[in-house]
């Protein structure tokens, strides 16, 4: 029987392949992203959250929200170029992605979707899921971007 690989694991693996450092730290349980930032000792806009997103279409891309900051849905279809985004119910979420929501990072991810990435996260070192709960990943914002080619825009308000 084959050893199941862990979501920490898949989000190394993927990175190293990327060329992107990435730093996974074990924390405590967190009942929110401000206190998660608060036992990572960061500013909660460092704590990037990773949201998957449903396209009509079916398929999905990943939108990099700073943890200060709410998606703009507005903002988010203008980049994307359609009209209609939407997010989808976790069980999805998960069978998109091989993640459970509060762990979910395009690195590791079962499924390479495009990444849209908030400006604001330029030139930063973010903290992200790790691909399973009781950890968070480190890494510098711009290698990411590089990494996964993504799409850098004002898509929050």
């Amino acid at each position: 029987m084959a050893e199941e690989i862990t979501g920490r694991a898949r989000v190394q693996t993927d990175a190293a392949a990327r060329g992107i450092a990435v730093e996974i730290v074990a924390r405590p349980a967190a009942e929110s992203l401000e206190a998660a930032a608060t036992l990572l000792g960061i500013d909660p806009a460092r704590l990037v959250k990773t949201l998957v997103v449903k396209r009509h279409d079916g398929s999905f891309l990943f939108a990099l929200v700073p943890g200060d900051r709410q998606i703009s849905w507005s903002k988010l279809r203008t980049v994307v170029g359609v009209n209609k985004l939407r997010m989808p119910e976790a069980a999805l979420a998960f069978e998109a992605t091989g993640f459970e929501r509060g762990t979910i990072t395009p690195l590791g991810s079962s499924t390479s979707w495009p990444v849209f990435a908030d400006e604001r996260i330029v030139g930063q070192r973010i903290g992200m899921g790790a691909g399973e709960p009781g950890f968070s990943a480190f890494v510098d914002a711009d290698n990411l971007i590089a990494g996964f080619d993504a799409t850098v825009a004002d898509i929050t308000d």
